[in-house]
């Protein structure tokens, strides 16, 4: 199937648009391949160093084997996470069979936005993705390693390594995940009880023991959020093994792939004949590949901030307009919750990446000719492993779905188009996730209710005062005023007004969740308030049009953005928990629109 024609065309154009950027890059990883690892030329006082703690390996380090540095994520306190605690001596043991070694590098922080959602950790969570990338940098500066093994699975974790593994793509990077948890209580009841609570209908005690049934294990949370977003891009990029996304932690199969990836990393070092360099892999083409994986899945708006940071990191400069663009090409094909009742397990056992993977390949909706960690071309990830006499191959996947409530082909999808929309108007611009919202509600048009934090919401909320059509803008969120938290806490009291039969919007220069699901929001709106967007100009009381359908976002009362615009004190955003450190970050901070990043 010849390639499809807004694939290549927006391809060609990141392509143009990156020339800058990306010819600048490679020139810098060819300079540090062609020096390649320092291991060789350190010191012997260096070396004494870097080897001391390593009894049995010391003779390999010495001579001319691969070694690995492991970048691990692990904690305890993140159930997705911690799985990883086993994986550093899986990773060695693997290593030292096939002739090579591995360290521990070092560990990256990995907080969970479940923890801190609501609370003012939230403000610390976008800018822990480049505290993760200058830690994964630390961790590698000691440039004694052939390959490395990124340990990490939620929300900024993945992303943050990836620009870390950009940073250093002269040497080539393998993702393992760790994988989902076991199915709890299905997402649509955990979110009923949600709502009844938020309404006063049930007390705490019956949400705190949905709470506990849904996340209840080691594992990745269920939902398809942020998270398990992630999964699926490195497997769409070809970073991950095939089909290792979505394989419960602590199994024969997890382990097994585990262990396959530490021997593939020894395999495509540049000591071997198979040398693939990180920087080969994260292309053009593998970006394109993740965002229409992004929108055949109906995946996160997170992400919508993070490809953006990912891609600058390897020299390739992504704009909202590509991901609207492709969105409109790509068919959705899966309906996992938020956006379904299905949660990833059900994905995976209806066919899962692999199925998916084979049928956007066979439309021409991706790019095969890609580079991967596994070989050239993606069609291997249209393969599933599978375990048998303890060995581990590669079988093809399913050739048609298990579940058509769940998994679709491209030739009968969900919807025609991917889900997410870029709005741009005078209000600045923005993106919305719409896959899980009713089309009757894909254009709002009401009075503004403006607020400058999600607890002035919810304090309103509770007194009452929202009765009508409103769109709710809650601004001075953007990554400059605060860090742009995540507002997810603000989903189920919108949701309680929208079944009340209200038409309700959100506007904000925050981000949701990647389990933003039914309520039209407009999001990662710029420029911020902070910076004098126009989103600062809005009063309470002014007629907003939020036009998913038009991919419009405006104010349409007259005179409105002739005022001056808001100013508050952001100063309770910047003390107390940790936030007074990051001052530099929020000075730093980029827009939604280029990654929200400081360091890049």
């Amino acid at each position: 199937m010849p390639l499809n024609s807004t694939v290549a065309a927006v391809t060609a154009d990141i392509v143009a648009r990156s020339q800058e950027a990306r010819t600048a890059y490679m020139a810098r990883m060819a300079r540090q391949r062609d020096e390649g690892p320092r291991r060789a030329h350190l010191s012997c006082g260096n070396q004494a160093h870097a080897y001391a703690a390593m009894e049995g390996d010391k003779d390999a380090m010495l001579g001319t084997a691969g070694n690995i540095g492991i970048i691990t994520a692990y904690n305890d306190m993140l159930s997705a996470h911690q799985p990883f605690e086993r994986f550093p001596q899986l990773i060695k043991e693997a290593a030292r069979k096939a002739g090579g070694t591995a360290q521990v590098a070092g560990g990256v922080p990995a907080m969970c936005d479940g923890v801190t959602q609501g609370q003012s950790g939230m403000e610390l969570s976008l800018f822990s993705r480049d505290v993760i990338a200058l830690a994964a940098g630390v961790g590698l500066s000691h440039n004694t390693f052939d390959a490395a093994v990124y340990l990490g699975v939620c929300d900024k974790i993945v992303p943050g390594l990836v620009i870390a593994a950009a940073t250093y793509g002269h040497i080539p990077s393998v993702f393992l995940p760790a994988g989902p948890m076991p199915t709890g209580l299905p997402n649509d009841e955990k979110a009923k009880v949600r709502q009844q609570f938020a309404s006063g209908e049930v007390g705490r005690d019956k949400l705190m023991e949905a709470e506990m049934a849904s996340y209840h294990g080691p594992g990745t949370c269920t939902f398809y959020g942020t998270a398990n977003t992630n999964q699926m891009l490195m497997e769409f990029m070809g970073l991950h093994l095939p089909g290792a996304s979505f394989v419960n932690p602590n199994t024969p199969l997890r382990d097994a792939l585990t262990l396959e990836g530490a021997k593939r990393a020894l395999a495509i070092t540049a000591l071997g004949n198979e040398y693939t360099p990180a920087c080969d892999v994260l292309d053009e083409k593998a970006f394109v590949n993740g965002i229409v994986g992004l929108m055949a899945t109906g995946g996160s708006t997170n992400l919508l901030i993070h490809l953006l940071a990912m891609a600058r990191a390897a020299g390739v400069i992504l704009d909202w307009e590509d991901f609207a663009r492709l969105s409109d090409a790509t068919p959705l094909m899966a309906r996992v919750y938020p956006n379904g009742l299905a949660d990833v397990n059900h994905f995976h056992a209806a066919g899962g990446l692999g199925y998916m993977i084979g049928e956007l390949l066979d439309a021409g909706l991706l790019h095969d000719d890609t580079r991967t960690i596994v070989g050239d071309g993606l069609a291997r990830y249209a393969q599933e492993p599978k375990l048998k006499d303890g060995i581990i191959v590669w079988e093809d996947g399913a050739g048609e779905t298990l579940n058509d409530k769940i998994l679709r082909p491209v030739a009968d999808p969900f919807q025609p188009t991917g889900g997410t929309k870029r709005l741009s108007g005078n209000l600045g611009t923005g993106v919305m996730k719409v896959s899980a919202v009713a089309p009757e509600r894909h254009v709002i048009e009401a009075k503004a209710r403006v607020f400058h934090d999600q607890e002035e919401v919810k304090a309103a909320y509770k007194a009452g005062e929202l009765t009508e059509d409103t769109v709710v803008v809650v601004r001075f969120q953007g990554p400059k005023a605060n860090g742009m938290p995540e507002l997810h806490s603000l989903t189920p009291i919108l949701a309680v007004l929208q079944d009340r039969g209200l038409k309700v919007a959100l506007v904000t220069d925050g981000r949701m969740s990647g389990a933003s699901g039914k309520v039209p929001s407009a999001i990662h709106v710029c420029p911020e308030a902070v910076a004098g967007g126009p989103i600062a100009r809005i009063r309470t009381g002014d007629l907003v049009r939020v036009d998913a359908v038009a991919g419009t976002l405006d104010v349409l009362t007259e005179g409105a953005l002739e005022r001056e615009p808001v100013s508050i004190d952001l100063s309770h955003y910047h003390q107390g928990n940790g936030r007074e450190m990051f001052a530099a970050f929020r000075a730093n901070a980029g827009t939604a629109e280029t990654g929200a990043c400081a360091i890049l």
